[in-house]
């Protein structure tokens, strides 16, 4: 049973570094759980969070993921609600369909009389985007919980905080362990690998309303295209930039990974332009678009390690050996207690979407 004691509010962010400064002042209690968040402020609960509210994006089904099923969860972005809609994650959970994403728009401002509505114990939003998006949540007295973007670093301890303050600590450890697992395993691998015989690999974040690439500086995608092996073909930008097809072509890549938040991108239609045909990518039928199971493969999540696997697959077949419909079985047992089907696992990979992929076959079912 909760604690009567009042919930203690968020801490106005003009005063948060003098209170982290005051410990004393803030009124904590032996039985709180306290986390301290990315932008360094005490986020304090009188009990683990049973209704939470998720503005970021991956954190929706994160949540999910650490407290087993979707009755945490009161409210969330509609991008989010859109990924468990065309993913996976409705059909485990179909609950989750009917969970309100009125309490913010996709540009992450929160509305706030659909977060009164909802009630909940704990906000997630983002922290480092401005205060627009944090001080209604603050004048409003929710307790809010700011995680931050771009690193496996900070993915890892944001899933701490999220396990910490929903009162499921002991989910954590075994879902890290399994990050560094893989992680290790796939580094040892490919840092004998020489500069040229890595291939530049081009992320496209969006295709179809825009034609997006980002650069190596705190994106997750460089992070692991580096880690399994390959290249940022997009390196030289900065941040994430609208490029046009003939910067594509002037790139060449060899590998080109499409994403997987627009649903009517498909890589035809790199095979089908008359410009992005002549890549090596194209070319040499090395063209992917990016799995979408519990959350999107593209941004870190609880599947990440899943994403690391299928792509270092991909871009060096005779360096590693993963089971990857194995490695997914495991995975969904663990964090979502469900047994994936074959159909499932070629839903989540698009193996029918994927064409002649190059390599595509070693994922299909034996």
């Amino acid at each position: 049973m909760k604690s009567q004691r009042p919930r203690v509010p968020l801490i106005p962010a003009a005063i948060a570094c003098v209170l982290a400064m005051s410990p004393a002042v803030i009124p904590v209690f032996a039985e709180d759980i306290v986390v301290t968040d990315h932008e360094n402020r005490q986020v304090v609960l009188t009990a683990p969070a049973e209704r939470v509210v998720t503005i970021p994006m991956p954190m929706a089904s994160g949540v999910i993921a650490l407290s087993g099923g979707a009755d945490t969860l009161v409210g969330l972005n509609p991008l989010s609600l859109t990924a468990i809609r065309e993913g996976i994650l409705g059909k485990i959970f179909p609950d989750a369909l009917n969970i309100s994403d009125a309490v913010t728009g996709t540009d992450f401002v929160p509305n706030v009389e659909a977060l009164a509505e909802v009630n909940p114990d704990l906000v997630i939003q983002w922290g480092g985007r401005g205060p627009e998006i944090v001080d209604p949540l603050v004048n409003a007295g929710l307790t809010t919980l700011l995680i931050k973007y771009g690193t496996e670093e900070l993915t890892r301890e944001y899933m701490t905080m999220v396990a910490t303050a929903i009162g499921k600590p002991e989910r954590i450890d075994a879902l890290v362990a399994w990050r560094d697992r893989v992680q290790q395993e796939i580094a040892a691998k490919t840092a004998g690998i020489a500069e040229a015989d890595r291939p530049s690999v081009l992320y496209l974040g969006r295709s179809l309303s825009d034609i997006t690439a980002a650069g190596n500086k705190g994106q997750y995608s460089s992070w692991y295209i580096e880690l399994a092996g390959g290249k940022n073909a997009a390196a030289e930008l900065d941040g994430s930039v609208s490029i046009n097809r003939e910067q594509i072509a002037q790139w060449d890549p060899e590998v080109i990974l499409l994403n997987s938040f627009e649903p009517e991108l498909d890589v035809s239609w790199v095979y089908d332009d008359p410009i992005l045909s002549l890549t090596k990518a194209a070319q040499n039928r090395r063209v992917y678009k990016m799995p979408l199971g519990g959350y999107r493969w593209d941004p870190p999540s609880q599947e990440s390690p899943l994403t690391w696997m299928w792509l270092a697959e991909l871009l060096h077949p005779d360096l590693f050996n993963y089971d990857l419909r194995a490695e997914m079985t495991a995975a969904y047992k663990t964090l979502y207690n469900y047994e994936l089907t074959d159909e499932d696992i070629d839903g989540i990979i698009w193996t029918a979407q994927q064409g002649t992929g190059l390599g595509y076959d070693q994922f299909a079912v034996n």
